[in-house]
């Protein structure tokens, strides 16, 4: 490992041919696993948490790949043209690289809705042997609360211009129209354990939406209080906390 980068910028395809830009962090030996980390929506790679939780976890020795949705960030495409099935493909493009270039990905981790799209993906990702969620919502529609005031005119007029973390995206009907039609079922059906991360003073997605999660879910399943973490987890504690309690539990479900 003395000859490796800790860090790589890396690339690879998603469905439709364009680039998706990622950042893969090593550990100063070898790894003791790999794992899949989903940002936030509308977040990208290098958003607070998920730079933070994942250097983390490479020093504490487990490899991560952390990534850019299409549109967004260093990645190619139309943000417009994107919903919440793209993301679960782009997730799907991400685990492949992984496992043609390194080695398959021992964990999947989403944050927000990209824990909601992690749920959903599981299924196509089976060498993931867990998985783990932070702030996520139970289902995709919960994201449509956050531009609520949108949806009759995105609804009517095909599009809107939304104001998302304090930047303008455009929101398509197909989007809208994606998030309602994903079916139910698939937590039920993970088949492998589960870590929930949730703090209770959550502004934007309630502490509710980890119960259901936890409920629909079979065991094993954790559930771990981020106490007065915001949604964000803009706080350096908050998201060092959830990394070494992360690489704690997840340690026997790693290769090694």
């Amino acid at each position: 490992m003395s000859q490796r980068k800790r860090r790589e910028k890396v690339t690879f395809p998603n469905l439709q041919g364009e680039k998706l830009a990622g950042i893969l962090e090593f550990p100063t030996g070898s790894p003791a696993g790999y794992a899949l980390f989903a940002p936030c929506f509308t977040c990208g790679k290098d958003v607070l948490a998920a730079s933070r939780i994942c250097r983390r976890l490479a020093e504490l020795g487990i490899a991560t790949l952390r990534f850019d949705f299409t549109g967004l960030g260093d990645s190619e495409g139309d943000f417009s043209e994107t919903n919440f099935s793209t993301n679960v493909d782009d997730l799907k493009a991400a685990a492949a690289f992984l496992r043609e270039t390194h080695r398959p990905a021992d964990l999947l981790i989403g944050h927000s809705l990209g824990g909601a799209a992690v749920l959903a993906a599981a299924a196509d990702i089976p060498e993931a042997k867990a998985i783990v969620t932070i702030a996520a919502p139970r289902d995709p529609q919960h994201v449509l609360k956050q531009f609520s005031r949108d949806l009759e005119a995105i609804r009517e007029h095909g599009q809107a211009e939304v104001a998302l973390s304090g930047r303008p995206f455009i929101i398509r009907k197909h989007f809208i129209e994606d998030v309602e039609s994903i079916r139910e079922g698939y937590i039920h059906e993970l088949g492998r354990p589960l870590l929930i991360y949730h703090s209770p003073v959550d502004a934007t997605v309630s502490i509710d939406e980890a119960a259901d999660i936890y409920n629909r879910a079979m065991h094993p399943k954790s559930f771990i209080s981020l106490d007065a973490a915001d949604h964000l987890l803009t706080r350096r504690e908050d998201a060092l906390y959830v990394a070494n309690t992360l690489a704690t539990w997840a340690a026997p479900h790693l290769q090694g």
